[in-house]
């Protein structure tokens, strides 16, 4: 039998997001040094998710058209790079050109789902996506605790750091790493980028639907993202240190439960089900969130927040990709991608917005508005499968 890719999968993504969580502490600071504006801060972590918005549909395009294997190689080989030059920055423009260059080989996301999608059937698609999430959670939870230790050294050495790990997971990704998409049945004829078949499948508006789904729900989690520490500084006087603690518990969380229980529950409920399950534990949990009492009422409420997001997200990449074409799973998982990020530049946009004008409470209201319609639309869904270009 076929030994499965997704352990090997699962450790190359664990890597590059510990790499990316390296350099999060640092990057405020280390723009100050060159004389940065809290505008100019927000603007390099916007250069980067802009670059992902761009970039993503294309890298799920083109491993569908030369393999996941290469494009995975290069992003993991393109991330070192880039931290070898945030590291050696002495300018701002130096840095900026870091974060670019960061977000456009991190933008394969979609190829490693992509990836996953080739080695597991339909019925375990979910748990299968569950393990980006996982790779995800432990990422940001190890990834800003190494940076944050490095960081007296000089804000080059964690960056530097991050550097040498993509540079090694790149070296063990050429060993271990395989290829899972067939030559002879799901590569991509097509000599251009491949609008017009994605355009085709998403003329099925079901597909549309579970792609509309994934970018609330993560403009709602990334509303939240910017604005938590915001909110229980205001509420309960929470310091970094704090919200730190709360971070990783909320990244524990969710690595618990898409790492874990996801399979489980996909088997109990069914991914339509559990799309809306999760949606309508996020519209509670973001509406509780700035009514929380003290540190107890806020620890059970990220615990349905958390669950709610864990069980959504997996479940609807796994319907998106269920719903593509075979030949088509890494340039619609892209375009899935490019949607998340654009929801990850817009959601604080909007939640720093929201926030001072109206109020702490206010990122939470919205959101969980936004989620609400996200639940109804979800009733829709059916999550047939199709056939896209005479492929099924």
């Amino acid at each position: 039998m076929k030994k499965s890719p997704l352990l090997i999968l699962f450790v190359t993504v664990f890597l590059d997001l510990v790499g990316f969580g390296i350099v999060l502490p640092i990057l405020p600071f280390y723009a100050e040094s060159f004389g940065a504006t809290a505008l100019m801060v927000g603007l390099l972590s916007t250069s980067y998710s802009l670059m992902q918005f761009l970039f993503a549909p294309f890298w799920g395009w083109f491993s569908d058209r030369v393999g996941r294997r290469p494009v995975i190689l290069v992003g993991l080989l393109g991330s070192s790079v880039s931290y070898l030059i945030f590291g050696a920055a002495n300018t701002l423009p130096v840095l900026f050109l870091s974060r670019i260059f960061a977000g456009i080989a991190g933008a394969n996301i979609a190829t490693a789902q992509a990836n996953i999608a080739d080695s597991t059937e339909p019925q375990n698609r979910a748990r299968g996506m569950g393990l980006i999430g996982a790779a995800y959670g432990l990422g940001f939870i190890f990834g800003p605790a190494i940076g944050g230790l490095l960081s007296p050294f000089g804000y080059g050495v964690p960056a530097f750091f991050a550097s040498g790990l993509a540079f090694c997971n790149f070296v063990a990704a050429t060993q271990f790493l395989p290829e899972t998409l067939k030559p002879e049945g799901n590569r991509s004829k097509s000599k251009g980028w491949n609008l017009g078949r994605l355009g085709r499948t998403l003329r099925y508006q079901e597909l549309g639907l579970y792609l509309a789904l994934f970018f609330i729900a993560t403009f709602a989690f990334a509303n939240l993202e910017a604005t938590f520490a915001l909110m229980t500084e205001r509420k309960f006087g929470y310091n970094a240190h704090h919200n730190g603690l709360l971070f990783a518990y909320i990244g524990v969380l969710i690595t618990v439960m898409q790492g874990g229980f996801i399979g489980l529950l996909v088997k109990r409920f069914g991914e339509q089900r559990l799309v809306r399950i999760g949606l309508f534990s996020m519209v509670l949990s973001l509406a509780l969130l700035p009514y929380a009492a003290g540190l107890a009422t806020l620890l059970l409420v990220l615990v349905a927040l958390s669950f709610g997001h864990g069980a959504a997200g997996p479940s609807i990449t796994s319907l998106i990709s269920q719903l593509s074409g075979q030949d088509d799973q890494g340039g619609t998982l892209g375009m899935a991608q490019s949607l998340a990020s654009l929801a990850r530049i817009l959601g604080p946009v909007w939640g720093g917005f929201t926030f001072d004008r109206f109020g702490f409470q206010y990122p939470y209201l919205t959101g969980s508005l936004f989620m609400a319609v996200a639940f109804l639309l979800s009733l829709h869904g059916k999550g047939r499968q199709i056939a896209v270009s005479g492929v099924a």
